[in-house]
């Protein structure tokens, strides 16, 4: 095999960390009508069930960071395919396991912990093993690998609920199914990953330059090599000596940038896809009155819709650059919530309500979704990178949590069947897509075609300077 088709090889691997991440995070919205149904459960504890794997995402992005540090990218990913096999294994509560709520629970935790590795060490992995003139296009396979993902897992819940001819047999059983069919790329992922290189960025970091240097020949020419590590060296050098210079995060400079980065994060959540993704078959079933038999099928537009329309982010966000994408996804989405919660409040619900749900997630596949990402990946100084993206990605999971925890809660309130006709959670989420329409074109500053050092003195001179 070509040097070149043995490093698309690894990375592709390695962004199976990714499928799985949206795999599990997207089986939740297949098999949580059927569980919520055999458990018997209240809108509240339905939310905390979906929402429970979140905290475990929150923990495993936190101990990511200093996990890949000491036992290395594979290692973590090697431990991360081993915790989705394992939440994969017992959500689907098999015979030999007490049928409770609390061990559901558990397991999803167990999931979110591997998302929240997968999530930090898969990316850095790819971008480690990359030449610096493929860096970008391979760890976009990484994204592309999330919503592929979902759409798989779309497929695959779908399948396996019409291979019961009764909704009572999906309650029974089909759910356990659903959890269970991610065995298959865990235990793909979990093989493969045993055969992968080490990262050479990590095995320099322990000391390890022999060794860094022979999976560099494997993968790079024999100059690109030599240039690869010597860039690698200087990179950690220059690390160390920022990590021993005390930085006070909150002078005006630093709270600055953390804030906005954080509220973009956040954002990102506040739009509302993770109540589409994760309760598509709720509002489907409830809100747009589709039966189940329906609803499977027509989860699987949502993952089709999310897979294709992330093509045209990956293909013009250097092009359009990132603050435009923002714009016009932002307005995108705010239109398909208008269609979506103008319909249900008129009552006149029917392909224009779909069209309104389709039309926002394509809007939130080409913007929000990878251009969040591509954002807090420039934004941020050398000085304060590490902490800052750690704080602004943990704000991401909280809101997570926050949107997931309630949106059942208030979707299944009287308040917003009887005075809203359904339509609330929307018009919530309408109103905080006209906020981060606000704050984008306040406060975000366009990165496309800008080096780093640029952005860092455009920073200083709109919020003042980071200080040592």
């Amino acid at each position: 095999m070509s040097k070149k088709g043995l490093l698309i090889l690894i990375a592709s691997v390695a962004a199976l960390g990714g499928l799985l991440f949206g795999y599990d995070t997207g089986v939740i919205n297949g098999t949580q009508y059927y569980f919520s149904k055999y458990f018997e459960l209240s809108a509240a504890m339905k939310g905390w069930v979906v929402s429970s794997a979140l905290l475990g995402c929150l923990v495993g992005a936190l101990v990511a960071g200093p996990m890949t540090t000491k036992i290395g990218r594979k290692a973590t990913l090697i431990f991360s395919a081993a915790l989705f096999t394992v939440s994969a294994a017992g959500s689907g509560l098999p015979s030999f396991l007490p049928e409770s709520v609390g061990l559901l629970v558990f397991f999803r935790v167990v999931g979110g912990l591997a998302i929240g590795l997968a999530s930090m060490a898969a990316p850095t992995y790819i971008a480690e093993i990359s030449p610096r003139d493929k860096r970008g296009i391979l760890v976009t396979f990484y994204q592309l690998a999330v919503v592929t993902g979902f759409f798989v897992v779309f497929l695959a819940t779908y399948y396996i609920g019409e291979s019961y001819a009764s909704e009572q047999g999906k309650i029974d059983s089909g759910w356990r199914w659903m959890f269970w069919s991610e065995l298959i790329p865990c235990i793909i992922f979990f093989v493969l990953t045993l055969f992968i290189p080490k990262s050479p960025r990590w095995l320099v970091l322990v000391g390890r330059d022999e060794e860094a240097k022979k999976v560099l020949d494997s993968l790079h020419e024999e100059k690109e090599a030599e240039i690869e590590l010597a860039e690698i060296k200087f990179s950690l050098a220059k690390e160390r000596k920022v990590e021993k210079t005390n930085v006070n995060l909150f002078q005006r400079g630093a709270i600055a940038i953390i804030l906005i980065g954080s509220l973009l994060s956040l954002f990102q959540q506040l739009t509302g896809i993770n109540a589409v993704l994760y309760y598509g078959g709720d509002i489907f079933e409830k809100a747009l009155g589709y039966t189940q038999d329906d609803v499977l099928a027509q989860q699987i537009l949502l993952g089709a819709v999310n897979f294709v329309f992330t093509f045209v982010a990956m293909f013009t966000v250097d092009k359009l650059g990132r603050k435009p994408l923002i714009m016009i996804g932002s307005f995108g989405m705010l239109t398909g919530f208008i269609l979506l919660g103008g319909s249900l409040y008129l009552e006149q619900v029917g392909l224009i309500s779909l069209i309104g749900v389709l039309l926002f997630i394509a809007s939130f596949a080409m913007s929000m979704g990878p251009v969040t990402w591509v954002l807090l990946s420039e934004m941020f100084p050398n000085k304060i990178r590490s902490i800052a993206m750690s704080i602004a990605v943990a704000i991401q999971w909280a809101g997570n949590y926050l949107v997931s925890q309630t949106f059942p809660i208030i979707a299944d309130s009287q308040h917003n069947e009887v005075v809203w006709n359904k339509s609330l959670p929307y018009v919530i989420f309408g109103v905080c897509i006209l906020l981060l329409i606000i704050f984008t074109n306040k406060y975000i500053i366009e990165t496309k075609g800008r080096s780093l050092e640029e952005l860092e003195d455009i920073w200083a001179d709109k919020y003042g300077e980071i200080k040592s």
